[in-house]
């Protein structure tokens, strides 16, 4: 529904001109090399497939696995889902862009991108912010966790980080869409991002930058601020655990410590300050829209023994599957 609203928006905009007189744009990308760009495609091709294979491989194991049936699986599922979601946004179109010389997207498609990677991204912070409290709760109020943590209360974090990711998304869109464009019209990324489009329109942009930071920055820094609290009170609650205790639980937050400097570091570097070298930023933007959803699935399943067992049996019933056809 949200991102249907957002397309309808772009699309009026575009119909009634929004004071502009830019129709499209045109991405410049990460390199204007050709001989470059054939090699950006086959890596960014191959991150993209292992992205998608990856994710997909967790939500199934977590989805037919009886055993991962837990609050964590649950989020683990639903953040797999997100990274394919938020990559898919921005990746297809820039690998494709590789291929072709005239890398121009429409104004009614950039604004959906916009939306779209917002939309996501920010559903993706809420989400890890719920794994860190359901971690928390497990570790800290071990005899209150199943009363805290019901499929109910986890259902009702998870809508609450679509929803939290729609209205900050729409802030952002609304605030950039209804800008006045006249030209020049190429922008200074691989995706259409708040910074970039800032930049290209013309009128004084000022207020609606400090708005966009302001907004994105609050987000940003109380999820991570809640994260650093919740895991700095797991490390001093683990004392009183046993050794075996101690790392098993540490086993389980590395493993999420780990996503979260690496969604949260190039995040905070892109969007809580003002916009700078817009070249370093797209270099930096790659890290939390493709390579980050892409190591999710290899970082939970390393160090995860309860996943990788059912990965194990879900493709040992796979292979007696089909040797029973046979």
């Amino acid at each position: 529904m949200c991102t249907g609203c957002v397309l309808c928006m772009a699309a009026q905009l575009t119909k009634d001109g929004n004071a502009s007189v830019v129709k499209e744009f045109i991405l410049i990308g990460l390199s204007e090399n050709r001989g470059v760009q054939e090699v950006y495609f086959v890596t960014f091709l191959c991150f993209y497939t292992i992205n998608v294979v990856g994710n997909l491989l967790i939500i199934v194991t977590v989805i037919s696995s009886q055993h991962l049936n837990s609050p964590m699986y649950f989020f683990l599922c639903y953040l797999s889902f997100v990274d394919i979601c938020y990559s898919s946004v921005t990746a297809p179109k820039m690998i494709a862009d590789f291929l072709v010389e005239n890398k121009t997207i429409s104004f009614a498609g950039c604004i959906a991108q916009l939306f779209g990677a917002h939309f996501f991204g920010c559903t993706e912070m809420f989400i890890l912010t719920a794994m860190a409290y359901d971690r928390y709760t497990a570790i800290c109020r071990p005899l209150h966790y199943t009363a805290l943590m019901t499929r109910r209360v986890c259902g009702r974090m998870v809508v609450g980080s679509w929803v939290g990711g729609c209205v900050h998304s729409v802030v952002q869109t609304l605030l950039t869409a209804r800008l006045p464009f006249c030209g020049p019209n190429k922008v200074d990324h691989y995706f259409c991002d708040v910074h970039p489009l800032l930049r290209l329109a013309c009128a004084d942009t000022y207020a609606v930058g400090v708005i966009v930071i302001a907004n994105s920055g609050m987000i940003t820094l109380s999820s991570f601020f809640i994260l650093v609290v919740s895991y700095v009170v797991i490390l001093v609650s683990l004392r009183s655990h046993t050794s075996k205790g101690r790392r098993k639980a540490l086993s389980t937050c590395g493993s999420h410590i780990t996503v979260v400097v690496l969604f949260f570091g190039p995040c905070t570097f892109t969007y809580i300050r003002p916009p700078s070298d817009l070249s370093r930023e797209k270099i930096v933007a790659l890290f939390y829209t493709i390579i980050t959803p892409m190591l999710n699935p290899l970082i939970y399943t390393l160090r995860n023994k309860e996943v990788k067992s059912a990965m194990r049996k879900l493709w040992g019933r796979r292979v007696g599957s089909e040797k029973g056809k046979v």
